[in-house]
């Protein structure tokens, strides 16, 4: 499946019906714990805070999406969702792939609060490769030092 990284923010979000639609349906989805609010009330809040969304895009439907927040150092991500119809697919890790690499091209890490992460969460991280800080408080993938070849 040819999944691609689509970025949506305010402006995105204004201007593109199908966009709005397409993200109402991944959040809609998710399971009920996984958003404490509306799904309307998280989506504005979400990007009325300045904050975007990285979504999995195939054949012009956004699929996945993962909540950003970014800060000077790193990308926080919370919220992971797929749409239920094309879940157990590899969506999700695919889409942290792609943020994995839009986020190492601007410098900036990945991390996640691990208070908001339910177990097959915290799992699908490690296999990603992220890890728990030292701290207990999220869980980090830095990008690559020098030297390292991207793969």
């Amino acid at each position: 499946m040819p999944v691609t990284l689509h970025f949506v923010d305010q402006a995105v979000w204004t201007e593109d019906a199908q966009v709005q639609h397409d993200l109402q349906r991944i959040y809609a989805d998710a399971p009920a714990e996984r958003l404490s609010g509306s799904v309307d009330d998280f989506i504005h809040g979400h990007l009325a805070a300045g904050h975007y969304f990285g979504c999995a895009r195939f054949n012009d439907r956004l699929l996945g999406a993962v909540a950003i927040h970014p800060d000077p150092e790193a990308w926080w991500l919370s919220q992971l969702c797929v749409r239920k119809t094309t879940r157990r697919r590899g969506v999700g890790s695919r889409l942290l792939a792609l943020v994995s690499g839009a986020a190492y091209r601007q410098g900036c890490q990945l991390r996640a609060p691990a208070s908001q992460l339910p177990l097959p969460d915290q799992l699908l991280l490690a296999r990603l490769g992220y890890r728990l800080h030292d701290t207990g408080d999220y869980f980090e993938l830095a990008p690559p030092s020098q030297g390292d070849s991207e793969t």
